[in-house]
């Protein structure tokens, strides 16, 4: 990226996280997340990466909504512009729950690159099908039987030189 997003300069980064009202999502799944981002660009906020991030019920009712879809957001904004945030976001039916919070300055390039869905930064691509646990767990095991045969090798030659000087 050519420019650090992690810059301070103009507010610090946060996560926001919505749970929104499935049944207006579906019906218009653009506006509802559309409204997620005009409330943070009328706080004077500035959008770094805004998606779905899960739809699924919900473990209890909340306000009546038995199942929410998930919005994540990351997005820069102004710290003391966050109450009003949270107030407006209070105040708007479509929009159940919030939550705020603050991204740790080291860790926002990577998030705002994973929320993208660019993760060819973090993760090395693999041309072999295997998966990366079982090559991993494959290296140990070979690891692990080389080094008991060379184990057994010197134990076996040492063997042979103990019993060669007792005779």
């Amino acid at each position: 990226m050519a420019e650090n997003l992690a810059d301070n300069a103009n507010g610090n980064v946060y996560e926001g996280m919505f749970l929104l009202d499935s049944n207006k999502y579906s019906r218009d799944p653009g506006n509802v997340s559309g409204i997620v981002n005009e409330m943070i660009e009328k706080a004077e906020g500035t959008i770094l990466a805004s998606r779905l991030w899960n739809e699924q019920r919900l473990s209890y009712p909340i306000k009546g909504h038995k199942k929410g879809v998930y919005w994540l957001t990351y997005f820069r904004l102004d710290g003391t512009k966050l109450t009003s945030l949270d107030q407006q976001c209070q105040l708007n039916e479509t929009i159940i729950r919030t939550l705020f919070l603050k991204v740790e300055p080291r860790l926002v390039d990577t998030l705002v690159q994973h929320a993208q869905g660019d993760t060819t930064a973090s993760q090395p691509k693999s041309t072999d099908t295997k998966s990366t646990d079982t090559k991993s767990t494959d290296t140990a095991t070979e690891t692990a039987t080389e080094t008991a045969t060379e184990a057994a090798t010197d134990n076996n030659e040492g063997d042979a030189e103990q019993t060669a000087a007792e005779e």
